[in-house]
C-alpha cells in the first residue's frame, strides 16, 4: 500500500512570490490549513500554515487599523513567512511509513514528493484512515475474529481453511507478535459470507484450535469477549 495510491491530489499550492494576502484568501476559499509553496518547476520550497499567517501579522495587528493591515499583508511575500524546513513523505513510501512520520512529528499531514522534490500530493490523517479501512476490510461488514495462535508453520492457514469450509471469504489477515506470549502470535481475521446461523458452530471448532480473544459482527454490531486481554 504505497502513498501514491492514497494521497490527495491535485494539490492546492502557491508560489513564493505570491503575497500573504493571496495565501490567506486561497486557504480560506479551499478550507485548508496547510499550503505547499512550489517554484515554477513544481519543486517544493516550503509550506504556509495558518500558524505562519497568524505569526506574521500578530506583532503589528494591534497597532494598525484595518486598511493599514490589509496593505501590509498585500506587500508581504509568501517566501518571507513560509516554513522552509518541511517534513515530507515520498510517494513510494508505504502508508505505514507515512503514518509513522506524521506520528513522530505530531503533524496531521505532509506534502508528498518524488525523487526530484517535486510536489505530487498531500497525505493526511484522513487519507491514512481510509487506507486502514481498505486494508482491514472493515467496509465489508463481516466478522472480525481475534485469536492467539502458536507460532508454527501453517497455523494461520489451518484456521483460514476452517473458515473456508464454512463458506467464508477472507477480507483481511493481520498478525503481530506484540503483546503475545512467547512462542505465540496474535492474529486478526476479517471474513464474510458465513451464515450467522453457523457462527456458533464455527466458534466451537475455533476454540479447539486456538485461544480466542474476541469476535465482532460488524453487520449486526454484536461483540463477544472471550477473555479480558
Amino acid at each position: 500500500m504505497l502513498v501514491r495510491y492514497w494521497m490527495s491530489q491535485p494539490v492546492v499550492h502557491i508560489g513564493p512570490k505570491n503575497s500573504m494576502q493571496q495565501a490567506i484568501a486561497l486557504m480560506k476559499e479551499k478550507h485548508i490549513r496547510l499550503l505547499p509553496v512550489v517554484d515554477e518547476k513544481e519543486k517544493l520550497k516550503g509550506v504556509v500554515s495558518d500558524r505562519d499567517l497568524k505569526r506574521a501579522s500578530a506583532s503589528d495587528a494591534t497597532t494598525l487599523d484595518v486598511h493599514e493591515l490589509l496593505y501590509l499583508i498585500s506587500k508581504i511575500k509568501v517566501a518571507d513567512i513560509m516554513t522552509r524546513e518541511v517534513v515530507t513523505v515520498h510517494r513510494d513510501w508505504t502508508v505505514e511509513e507515512a503514518a509513522d512520520t506524521l506520528l513522530s512529528h505530531k503533524i496531521s499531514g505532509a506534502p508528498v514528493v518524488d525523487d526530484d522534490a517535486r510536489l505530487c500530493g498531500i497525505i493526511t490523517q484522513t487519507d491514512l484512515f481510509k487506507a486502514t479501512l481498505y486494508i482491514t476490510g472493515l467496509k465489508k461488514r463481516g466478522f472480525h475474529l481475534a485469536l492467539v495462535l502458536e507460532d508454527t508453520p501453517g497455523s494461520i492457514m489451518e484456521i483460514v481453511s476452517i473458515i473456508r469450509q464454512f463458506g467464508g471469504r477472507m477480507a483481511s489477515i493481520l498478525s503481530t507478535y506484540e503483546r503475545a506470549p512467547d512462542g505465540y502470535r496474535n492474529v486478526y481475521l476479517r471474513f464474510t459470507d458465513i451464515s450467522r446461523d453457523r457462527i456458533d458452530e464455527l466458534i466451537a471448532i475455533m476454540k479447539e484450535k486456538a485461544k480466542l480473544r474476541y469476535m465482532v459482527d460488524h453487520r449486526e454490531n454484536k461483540r463477544v469477549l472471550f477473555d479480558d486481554h
